[in-house]
């Protein structure tokens, strides 16, 4: 099989372009089926027919770039839809590493390579919406009701895009396998001055929605020892759980207690109601299991300390997804060559479509260095260098 060289210019000026859609402050607005997103997905389009890919756009605005091929073949790709405020790098950085090598190994003579930018990844009406419908992990009549945070329609939205998508979904038969690349969101690779991760596994996501309702008061004249204060126990509770979880995680295991919300929300009022949510990842079904007991009983454990009352509900589980040990070998084995001593094996503690796709393919990932560990943010950026790497190591990966 012929080497597969990339052109670093081609690759860092269609990344810089495609930076100019949606362009704030050195990061981008891009929200899915927005202006700027469809203006992008245009532009995309064209440079895929420009390197020979047939560009189709399916009832969802998913993007494929096919080759002229009856025989499977590597799918990659990612998305290039962004954050309310994201950085020019996710999901973008995979998409024109996917077109780069697919350009560059037609130049070769090597094998063909389909490039796809699903849409809504970044989770305006839900997160991966598109490689969720895609791989049928959605159908598709659920996904048009869905709505986003004005109240609008998933139907409504891609209506937008009417005049682009096609009646028909991509026969995911057409490919062998999927590869993604991406930078890493995190401050791993950079903090160990690495260029290169191998995902093993893209964690399981629990999460649950909270509710400590206790009795609201006058903040003045209520003594300490006769209140039912929901914040307090929401404090209490937070501390308990990072106490127990201990014993159950890893260094690579996180939990979150975000969407804060208070009533009355009032300075001199004793709170009567918090309401909040608890999430943890991990690659673990049996550590997640173990977490969860823990979340459980400690919300228990409290509200009957503090005479509060307790509701959970919106309960979510989202399983581990292993890599495909035979595309992760390609990965690694590129990696030792082109980045020795400079690279390592690593959960991906955010989800990416990689996780539906592997659904219905063998599916693998491949990480840079994110600077600082800054993403979903205007200052998000990676070295030039390790782009370029990246890019190498999936071109080598799928040229075997």
């Amino acid at each position: 099989m012929p080497s597969i060289a990339i052109d670093p210019d081609r690759l860092l000026g269609d990344l810089e372009h495609l930076r100019s859609f949606g362009a704030r402050e050195g990061g981008v607005v891009r929200r899915a089926f927005s202006d700027a997103d469809i203006a992008a997905r245009q532009w995309l389009a064209g440079r895929m027919e420009a390197a020979g890919l047939e560009p189709v756009f399916d009832p969802v605005g998913n993007l494929f770039g096919l080759p002229k091929t009856d025989t499977p073949c590597i799918l990659s790709g990612s998305h290039s839809d962004s954050q309310p405020e994201g950085g020019w790098l996710d999901g973008a950085y995979g998409v024109i590493a996917a077109l780069e090598v697919a350009r560059a190994s037609a130049d070769a003579g090597g094998p063909p390579v389909a490039v796809v930018s699903f849409q809504d990844e970044e989770g305006r009406f839900g997160a991966l919406t598109g490689s969720r419908v895609w791989t049928g992990a959605l159908p598709l009549d659920e996904a048009d009701r869905l709505t986003d945070l004005e109240g609008r329609t998933f139907a409504e939205a891609r209506a937008g895009m009417s005049g682009l998508s096609g009646p028909d979904f991509v026969d995911p038969g057409r490919f062998s396998g999927f590869i993604e690349a991406h930078i890493e969101q995190g401050p791993v690779l950079d903090d160990a001055q690495e260029a290169i991760g191998v995902v093993d596994v893209v964690v399981g996501i629990r999460s649950l929605q909270v509710r400590f309702t206790g009795y609201q008061n006058h903040a003045g004249t209520t003594p300490m020892d006769a209140r039912r204060d929901a914040f307090q126990g929401l404090v209490a509770f937070a501390e308990a759980i990072n106490r127990e979880f201990v014993d159950i995680v890893t260094p690579s295991t996180v939990w979150t207690i975000g969407h804060v919300t208070l009533q009355p929300n009032a300075s001199s009022i004793v709170p009567g109601q918090a309401d909040f949510t608890v999430q943890w990842r991990d690659g673990s079904v049996d550590r997640l299991d173990r977490m969860e007991e823990t979340v459980r009983a400690t919300a228990d454990r409290i509200c009957d300390e503090r005479a509060l009352h307790l509701d959970l509900s919106n309960y979510v589980s989202v399983p581990p997804t292993e890599m495909n040990s035979g595309l992760r070998g390609s990965l690694e084995q590129a990696a030792s060559e082109l980045a020795p001593g400079k690279w390592r094996v690593m959960p991906s503690g955010a989800l990416h479509d990689a996780a539906n796709v592997a659904r219905l393919m063998p599916a693998a990932m491949l990480f840079v260095p994110s600077i600082g560990g800054v993403s979903h943010n205007f200052s998000e950026d990676t070295k030039r260098k390790d782009l370029i790497r990246g890019a190498e190591v999936l071109a080598r990966a799928i040229a075997g």
